[in-house]
């Protein structure tokens, strides 16, 4: 569990950490040594005008009060300004401006919302900047919280826990990730466990050749930390009073990487790309290209977006938590924060849809459950925002109507209109990048040729695109190159039930077996149902009998329950999924390629691989969402576009390969099965 900073305030409003006994910046004027110390030394002015990528990557060591990261979007934000003030245009191929910001930093101890408001006081040039990091400033939950400013200009992955087991658990290609070090923190003598030989080692395996760093202390054991890690380092003048200080370049990458060659992933040009698909999933991954600027065209069988698994009239959005820090319990609780901030700037930018963030509270239906819940809580493995267990009367003055049940409340959880939000989203990635759509557009055939990807519809060709994703949902394996796709395909209806004055007092969702939303347009959504081996979508009247039945199984007893009216509509769909109950996001993994490159999995080892050839590059998988799409299709496409740019990853190394196209077919290999 992560736990907060303690600190006190000195008589000149300075924070100081309680445990180090040392100040959070200088007493002197921080935001001029912020500025001197790591963005000055690290050349940045210069650098973000002669860069080999658009995007410039920040690692820092400790994030304390943000100083470091909002001076460092301030002086974006202003070389931004004056990039466009004085018309600058990329005459050179190689070296061009940089167009997004990606800083990335590491906190073990995390300053209260409270504590860092006040902090954050002292720097009214900061204002604007730290206004927008406190709206989103994260719960306290371990692991990668990626929150985005200026429309994804700005980026900040903020880890929180402690910055080795971090590092260990980033994933990162062989080229490595960061173009310049901020290694602050406490010093060196007030804390030791961080400076120390497995820091500056690990800060080598992610950087990149020529990466440049830059520190206030002059230590030893930093000088030699840094030197025997493979960084020229040298002194430099100090700011202010400070005599001296450091800075360094890494002459070569170590061509470390994060994850075994079966589960890489290669970048892509992304010079045009194909979305199809007409759900969350699509509109989500439209949104992650149109930030970057990459264009891309939409392509949906139906007459407009949100007709398949997003079309129901309420959705629930909560993360599914374990009672371990499992891959799947990680992705949900880190994909359900970022959606909700996502949502959140959709509404901030004048993206509308009906929703109620009422939060949702599962109910301990039977003893097993109560028993699970209890076993979660002992646990204290999650953050009591993110959820945490109710007695039956905290439960029921929750809910607003009496149930008798305990349970787990999500009060961060709600509902959400999908289709209004899928069309919000999709309208907002097109007010970034226009996007050009075609529905009715049932594409049937996929062809790979050397100019790139070609799709036809009914004799009508389209292309070529350098990239294809394929977010089709229980379609995504009706292509000859993806019939191979093992999707588990589970059809659910959903009923709409008039509302009475008792059902109109609930005040949060319900979760029993289904789930039973808050009164909205005098209905109540009531469900779903769950038929496997099938992908009908016509609706029964003998399911709206099953959803009443089920619901009055549990809440018979209650007033709300028993006196709800008549259905009057219904809705069903086929939730797309795996076996394993994750998503899958990644390059397509051909079979017979894994087989070839891979085959010593099958004897147990695990070294001698040939390449993959990947005669199908371009094609990207971006499916399996089930009833979950609303809380991580958004994270699962920006990881998807982010590896796919090369550029960080939003998700650990652990829950990339969780989610890796190729995961069934090396499990296989190794279980000797193909």
């Amino acid at each position: 569990m992560i736990k907060n900073a303690e600190i006190h305030f000195n008589h000149l409003g300075t924070p100081i950490a309680d445990n180090f006994n040392d100040v959070y910046f200088s007493n002197d004027d921080g935001q001029a040594e912020s500025d001197y110390v790591f963005y000055q030394q690290n050349n940045m002015p210069h650098r973000l005008q002669n860069h080999d990528r658009p995007h410039f990557v920040i690692g820092e060591t400790g994030f304390g009060t943000g100083l470091n990261f909002l001076n460092t979007w301030l002086q974006f934000k202003n070389y931004l300004t004056s990039r466009q003030h004085h018309n600058l245009e990329v005459h050179n191929s190689v070296q061009q401006n940089v167009q997004r910001l990606h800083f990335i930093s590491f906190e073990k101890y995390p300053i209260k919302a409270d504590d860092l408001k006040k902090a954050l006081q002292v720097w009214p040039t900061l204002a604007l900047q730290s206004k927008q990091l406190l709206a989103k400033y994260p719960i306290n939950l371990a692991g990668c919280h990626r929150l985005e400013f200026e429309n994804g200009q700005v980026v900040l992955d903020l880890y929180f826990g402690d910055v080795l087991d971090s590092l260990a658990g980033i994933s990162y290609p062989q080229t490595g990730i960061i173009d310049a070090w901020y290694l602050d923190g406490f010093a060196p003598s007030k804390n030791p466990e961080m400076w120390q030989p497995a820091l500056f080692n690990a800060m080598a395996d992610i950087s990149r050749t020529n990466a440049t760093l830059a520190t206030f202390t002059v230590a030893g054991v930093v000088r030699r930390g840094l030197s025997d890690a493979g960084f020229s380092v040298q002194k430099a003048k100090g700011h202010g009073s400070k005599n001296e200080m450091l800075i360094g370049h890494l002459p070569h990458a170590n061509k470390a990487h994060s994850a075994p060659a079966y589960f890489t992933h290669q970048q892509s040009s992304l010079k045009n790309v194909a979305v199809i698909g007409g759900g969350i999933a699509s509109s989500a991954v439209l949104y992650s290209l149109a930030k970057r600027g990459c264009n891309s065209q939409l392509f949906c069988q139906d007459p407009q977006l949100a007709m398949g698994a997003s079309h129901n009239v309420q959705g629930a959005i909560y993360p599914h938590l374990q009672a371990k820090n499992s891959p799947h319990s990680e992705l949900f609780a880190h994909s359900f924060l970022y959606a909700k901030r996502l949502y959140q700037q959709l509404i901030d930018n004048g993206f509308n849809y009906d929703h109620q963030w009422c939060g949702v509270l599962q109910h301990a239906i039977k003893q097993p459950l109560a028993e699970r819940h209890q076993n979660i809580e002992n646990k204290q493995l999650w953050p009591n925002e993110l959820m945490h267990n109710v007695t039956p009367a905290q439960g029921d003055e929750i809910a607003g109507v009496s149930t008798g049940y305990s349970g787990v409340y999500f009060e961060l959880g709600g509902w959400v209109n999908p289709p209004q939000l899928v069309n919000a989203l999709y309208q907002q990635a097109h007010a970034l990048t226009p996007i050009q759509s075609h529905f009715n557009c049932d594409i049937d055939k996929l062809e790979k040729t050397p100019q790139g990807w070609l799709l036809q519809s009914q004799g009508q060709q389209f292309g070529p695109f350098s990239d294809v994703i394929i977010c089709a949902g229980e379609h995504s394996d009706r292509f000859e190159q993806t019939k191979s796709l093992p999707i588990v395909g589970v059809r659910g209806q959903v009923s709409h039930v008039q509302a009475s004055a008792a059902s109109t007092k609930l005040k949060t969702v319900l979760c029993h077996k289904g789930y039973f939303t808050p009164a909205y347009l005098d209905h109540h959504c009531m469900g779903a149902t769950f038929e496997k081996n099938t992908k009908s979508r016509a609706v029964t009247e003998q399911d709206n009998t099953t959803n009443r039945e089920q619901l009055l199984n549990f809440y018979g007893q209650t007033e709300f329950a028993s006196s709800l009216g008549a259905i009057t509509a219904a809705k069903a769909a086929v939730r797309c999924s795996f076996i394993d109950h994750l998503p899958m996001a990644g390059e397509w993994a051909q079979q017979s390629d894994y087989i070839h490159a891979f085959a010593n999995l099958r004897s147990g080892k695990r070294y001698q691989y040939k390449p993959l050839q990947k005669p199908l590059q371009g094609l990207h998988i971006l499916t399996g969402f089930g009833a979950r799409g609303l809380c991580s299709a958004p994270l699962c496409a920006e990881q998807l576009v982010a590896v796919l740019n090369d550029e960080p990853h939003p998700l650990s190394e652990r829950v990339s390969q969780a989610i890796h196209p190729a995961r069934f077919i090396v499990r296989d290999l190794i279980r000797n099965k193909i």
